[in-house]
């Protein structure tokens, strides 16, 4: 059994548990639907994959001085600066099974640095300025955790628009049985008898 009285034990489940209730968003979906643009700037489900792999590489990689084994498989600086967004979406070489694949990965490779350092070991982040940058691995955990919950709540959002599938596991919603229909009713409603104040 699990000991989540362990602060560092507690902290990986939490990362655990957003990251795969972010991946569980793409199941089911054809590679048309997983790449759509479904916000004005263009938020897709496996786009959201591919970042939060760059990402989590990126914070337990470097500032703590370990690199990824294929820096090829990562958006570089190059890619950015060419385009901001490279890594908000699959390019066309890029597949649905490869960017799972690499987001697996990146899991093993991100709990390997969670497992061999204390909470308190420190780091560098690189692109946080001055004594920002100077880290812990607590922190980043706490801040990786904050950055996957945020986009596991974008994936939840597109996903119960495109299926209405919420949760976070598929087939088990936190979603009380009512009539959504009528429930949306009651809130546009309630939401027009504002539609003339200031």
């Amino acid at each position: 059994m699990t000991d989540l009285n362990d602060p560092k034990t507690a902290l990986k489940r939490y990362l655990q548990t957003q990251r795969e209730a972010l991946l569980w968003k793409l199941e089911g979906l054809s590679e048309r639907e997983l790449r759509l643009p479904r916000t004005p700037t263009g938020t897709n489900l496996l786009g959201l994959i591919k970042h939060v792999a760059n990402v989590e590489i990126g914070y337990f990689g470097k500032p703590f001085g370990r690199q990824w084994p294929a820096p090829e498989e990562l958006v570089s600086d190059a890619e950015f600066d060419a385009d901001p967004q490279s890594d908000w979406y699959a390019t066309e070489d890029e597949t649905v099974t490869g960017i799972v694949d690499f987001y697996r990965r990146a899991w093993a490779f991100c709990d390997a640095t969670i497992e061999q350092l204390p909470l308190g070991a420190p780091g560098q982040v690189p692109w946080w300025p001055g004594d920002r940058g100077h880290v812990t691995l607590e922190r980043i955990m706490i801040h990786v955790i904050a950055e996957v919950a945020r986009h596991a709540g974008h994936a939840d959002i597109i996903r119960e628009l495109i299926d209405g599938e919420a949760g976070f596991r598929t087939g088990t919603s936190a979603l009380p049985d009512i009539d959504w229909p009528a429930y949306l009713v009651k809130l546009n409603t309630l939401a027009e008898r504002f539609s003339t104040r200031p």
